[in-house]
């Protein structure tokens, strides 16, 4: 899996089609400084001011983390006829966002946030803004954008709501509809305690307070998510997203997944849902699942977090961390019994089908990873149960295995076809498989059904026998003989 969302990552930036982002756009300002002493004037600390930012923040952020991924990017947001609509534009425009779509109000200041830092730590959060409903005028400058915008016929429409007064009802409806009649994807970040506004849109992307609020409930409801697959299914969603910190993210489709969270470090969580939610479009935007996209958003979180402030992931960083992220993974496909239990219980959960195969896979060739790769696609994950080297001596006599058992397990590992690994002493997996009870056992056309170990037993459970064609001419057995010749 890491290996596709790794090579989706590298292809961010050769699509002809653009995404499109309608919210709150507003200026993330930061001053920086060290704190030494106490005011004399009052109880407050004196920062030393050293460094000042400012960043694209709110929807221009959602819009950044796309343009840095490499997708084309457009943007509908309003900002007020001031120094801060300067600023705010052109940190957008050199992000490479088309911002023709930005409209100005003399109704309304433009949203900025200012927050007071020493070190890691905020100190003061100051703000500007004024987010009450749009006049008439307001809102036809805006329909008009939505109009313009949406005949460009974007791939996909990122609603980013950070109730503001941009996004009314209305505006809300109109632009899911337009987009539901032209079968252009609509993603929602929203805001509130009603969420009927989004009503009909693909999918909406809370955190789990967002979340709880909007279920009437709280955080610490063990209900929290099957009330959030019932309000998907009121509001008529293809699926409901939660990101849940440092619990991971949920996806609830037909049933619910949970992907832990991939961060190793959290140094501030603000504009994590920007980089989840425009991830999540990228990777829909190249024919990725919704699982996928989201796996792919996950890592991505993982990595802004990690860094202070407001600042969008860039291909770079996220191709880094898919890289990083496939290394650890594949060595955590090795597995004790305990471990791939409780992988197993996951999988089953989420409805997917489960294959076992077994054997020594000593001095690993072609023909090896062509059949493991068809005994995956006998379901969604593959098990290998591998002979130790004490076993593999017993059947094969004691001159073998010529690699041994954890080398044979990371080689393995490392085939993406090959869901997990884990090392048996027995004679047979009999055991293994009464314990795991897969779905289906694999085995070489070489043998029969009846000569299957565990077959019966998978077969008693309502599971299957799949023998799998074996590469001619190719087998350890050869490559030893030809070595020694």
């Amino acid at each position: 899996m890491q290996h596709k969302l790794l090579d989706t990552a590298k292809n961010f930036g050769n699509l002809k089609q653009h995404a499109l982002v309608i919210g709150d756009v507003m200026l993330d300002r930061y001053l920086i400084g060290d704190v030494s002493r106490i005011s004399p004037e009052a109880p407050v600390p004196v920062v030393l001011l050293k460094t000042q930012h400012d960043r694209a923040g709110g929807a221009a952020n959602v819009a950044a983390n796309l343009a840095l991924l490499g997708i084309k990017t457009h943007i509908i947001g309003c900002v007020g006829n001031d120094g801060e609509a300067t600023i705010l534009v052109d940190l957008i425009a050199k992000t490479g966002i088309d911002h023709s779509g930005i409209i100005h109000s003399n109704q309304r200041p433009t949203i900025a946030k200012t927050r007071i830092l020493s070190g890691h730590q905020q100190m003061m959060r100051l703000d500007q803004e004024n987010n009450s409903a749009f006049t008439v005028t307001e809102n036809a400058q805006l329909s008009e954008a939505i109009s313009q915008q949406l005949s460009l016929k974007p791939a996909v429409v990122i609603l980013s709501d950070y109730a503001k007064g941009l996004l009314s009802s209305d505006v809300c409806q109109q632009v899911i509809a337009q987009c539901n009649a032209l079968k252009i994807p609509v993603l929602v970040d929203p805001k509130g305690h009603d969420y009927s506004k989004y009503s009909h849109a693909t999918a909406l992307t809370p955190n789990k307070k967002e979340a709880a609020e909007a279920c009437a409930t709280n955080t610490h409801d063990p209900d929290l998510i099957n009330k959030a697959a019932a309000l998907k299914g009121k509001l008529n969603l293809q699926f409901f997203v939660v990101t849940r910190g440092d619990e991971g993210i949920s996806l609830i489709d037909d049933h619910e997944h949970l992907l832990p969270a991939t961060a190793k470090q959290v140094f501030d969580v603000s504009g994590a849902g920007d980089t989840v939610i425009a991830t999540l479009a990228a990777g829909l935007m190249h024919n990725l699942s919704p699982l996928e996209s989201l796996q792919l958003a996950n890592v991505a979180a993982g990595v802004v977090v990690g860094k202070v402030g407001t600042i969008p992931i860039t291909r770079d960083d996220l191709i880094e961390a898919l890289t990083s992220e496939q290394s650890s993974e594949q060595a955590h496909k090795i597995c004790d019994l305990g471990q791939l239990q409780r992988k197993v219980e996951s999988w089953k959960k989420n409805k997917q089908k489960i294959v076992f195969t077994n054997g020594c896979f000593d001095l690993l060739h072609a023909g090896h990873v062509t059949y493991l790769e068809a005994a995956k696609k006998r379901g969604d994950k593959l098990i290998l149960g591998l002979n130790t080297d004490r076993s593999v001596s017993a059947l094969k006599g004691p001159t073998r295995p010529v690699v041994n058992e954890n080398d044979r397990a990371r080689v393995i590992a490392a085939l993406e076809s090959v869901d997990a690994v884990i090392l048996f002493d027995e004679d047979t997996p009999l055991n293994l498989i009464n314990t795991l009870k897969p779905d289906v056992i694999a085995k070489g056309s070489d043998y029969s059904a009846d000569q299957v170990v565990g077959g019966r037993e998978v077969e008693s459970w309502g599971g299957e026998i799949a023998l799998i064609d074996l590469v001619e001419g190719r087998s350890t057995s050869n490559i030893i003989k030809k070595m020694n010749s």
